[in-house]
């Protein structure tokens, strides 16, 4: 069996990013597979993956590195930076540590568009990915650079969405 890790990433305006991921965090804890993943720009707490995460026991470790709230709507802060910063360098140690098959960085791609993450820093732990890690990078506006570096890319595209229509996030379904 091919233990080659590659670099996915998931993007486009279309709902289901996180949930393809955290579907192949599932799958791959039921392999026997170690999954690390890195939330970008959620706050502890805030969605249902986070407060089921533990279920997965030693096999899933979930680090969610930001605070309530949308950037878009607040503007982004120091505090947002930093966060971003220690959520990148959480994902480097746990990538590089040998302990984790798999990496995912949760909307990394909307953190390196906010500004709030460097891009130059992103293609660089790209760069030194180990050779058995599998790095999946999601989140809207991912970046040219990070597609052409990536091996597989996908493009979730929206044709229909009830938020158009002004519905709020339900939790249990969107959060």
């Amino acid at each position: 069996m091919d233990r080659t890790g590659r670099i996915q990433v998931y993007t486009g305006e279309g709902k289901g990013k996180t949930t393809a991921a955290l579907g192949l965090a599932w799958r791959a804890t039921g392999r026997g597979l170690r999954v690390h993943v890195v939330q970008f720009l959620k706050a502890p707490g805030t969605s249902g993956e986070q407060l089921v995460a533990h279920v997965f026991g030693p096999m899933l470790t979930m680090k969610p590195m930001g605070r309530r709230g949308f950037i878009g709507r607040r503007g982004c802060s120091e505090q947002d930076v930093l966060m971003a910063r220690r959520g990148l360098e959480e994902a480097r140690n746990a990538m590089l540590s040998g302990n984790y098959d798999i990496v995912i960085l949760d909307e990394i791609n909307v953190a390196v568009h906010l500004g709030v993450v460097d891009l130059k820093a992103v293609l660089e732990l790209m760069d030194v990915k180990p050779k058995k890690v599998e790095l999946v990078l999601t989140g809207r506006y991912a970046h040219p650079e990070i597609m052409d570096r990536a091996d597989y890319v996908l493009e979730m595209k929206k044709i229909k969405h009830h938020f158009d229509l002004g519905v709020e996030a339900r939790e249990g379904i969107e959060f």
